[in-house]
């Protein structure tokens, strides 16, 4: 996905990023977006774990 994206692209990206946010608001953004991927990866083991229970308890039934 991320493989066309050139050393230039990122540092146009990170300057939009800045005029747009502001340096104050960065950290916040990146805390709440860390929070979000952690939540994001929590939910995405939960529903593995009770998709594999539900298959082993359809395997014993």
């Amino acid at each position: 996905m991320f493989q066309n994206i050139g050393v230039w692209d990122w540092i146009i990206m990170l300057v939009i990023v800045l005029v747009l946010f502001g340096g104050k608001k960065l950290p916040e953004l990146s805390r709440s977006l860390g929070k979000s991927i952690s939540a994001f990866k929590k939910g995405i083991k939960e529903g593995e774990d009770e998709l594999k229970k539900g298959l082993e308890d359809k395997d014993k039934n």
